[in-house]
């Protein structure tokens, strides 16, 4: 029955609306999401898990396992830049190896949401906690990547503005958001949290259709151009994630015995942000190619690890 999980993942709907997206494109339709729309969306969606996750973390008993899963959630955000740029600066720049590995290091929010709406088809819910630790595995990721370009750059030219990037990296909206609704949902009592459960719970999984089909058109745009860069950067795109998902699956179980705080684990190690980090390399590293990580994030990483990724994390978690 586990092998069943692959084809349920690959016939969920939203996922068909992202293959739907990128099958427009290459249609040449004027099908589109409007900016506003799409922005609106993001925001919904952070505020949302957020919102949801502060709920479920004021239903917690704190406990040393919870100072364990925020230690380790932050060692997975440090030492994935650590050995994916040294991968990567085989055949790449120092800016973008530095770029590329801050990406893979940070989370990727929209896959986390996605992760959570699988765990729900599967009837578990989310721990609260894995709200918290996936705001604070943005930054350290964004700050490692930009020491190992500081460390390894022999162009004098090119100065990082570190304090600007690091400022940036803690205040950007997506980290804001999701910080302050779990907030305010973790000091929002029962009563009060379920005048707002419609919006919260009930058209979740509606507005997270359409925002993969956004998602699924900006990918389509952006192939077009990345195959150019040859093979490796897609080889990394498609196996490192899957590689992390599957170790950390093995060693979070040293953290956790939880199946859905391993899964949300395996799920943070193998997304790659494509928000955070690149708004922050725009700021910081300009000689980054933008035309490279944000395709291997978005157009690669993120389809498959909603397609095969997730099932295959959730199999390892349940024979492991």
């Amino acid at each position: 029955m586990n092998y069943n999980l692959l084809l349920d993942n690959l016939t969920n709907p939203a996922l068909l609306f992202f293959i739907l997206g990128i099958i427009a494109v290459y249609l040449k339709s004027d099908l589109e999401i409007p900016p506003n729309s799409s922005k609106f969306i993001s925001l919904y969606l952070l505020f949302a898990i957020g919102f949801k996750g502060g709920q479920e973390l004021s239903h917690e008993t704190i406990t040393s396992e919870t100072g364990l899963s925020i230690l380790f959630g932050i060692f997975i955000s440090l030492i994935i830049p650590i050995y994916t740029f040294f991968i990567l600066k085989r055949k790449l720049s120092v800016f973008d190896s530095g770029a590329i590995s801050a990406a893979y290091g940070s989370v990727s929010a929209v896959t986390f949401v996605s992760a959570v709406s699988y765990l729900e088809s599967h009837q578990l819910n989310l721990h609260g906690q894995m709200v918290a630790i996936m705001a604070l595995m943005e930054s350290p990721a964004i700050i490692m990547g930009l020491l190992l370009i500081s460390t390894f750059n022999k162009d004098e030219n090119e100065i990082i503005k570190k304090r600007d990037a690091i400022h940036h990296s803690f205040t950007n909206g997506s980290v804001l958001l999701i910080l302050g609704s779990l907030f305010i949902g973790f000091v929002a009592n029962a009563k009060q949290a379920e005048g707002i459960k419609p919006f919260t719970n009930d058209l979740f999984k509606g507005f997270l259709a359409i925002f993969l089909l956004d998602m699924g058109i900006t990918s389509g745009k952006k192939l077009k151009s990345f195959f150019s860069f040859g093979w490796f950067p897609i080889l990394f795109a498609i196996l490192i994630p899957l590689i992390n998902g599957c170790v950390i699956a093995l060693i979070s179980s040293l953290i956790t015995t939880d199946v859905t705080n391993r899964f949300m684990f395996s799920i943070l190690a193998a997304s790659a942000s494509y928000i955070a980090v690149p708004a922050a390399m725009k700021i910081s590293v300009p000689k980054a190619n933008p035309g490279l990580y944000l395709p291997m994030a978005l157009a690669l990483t993120f389809p498959v690890n909603i397609t095969i990724g997730m099932p295959l994390y959730f199999l390892v978690i349940q024979n492991c």
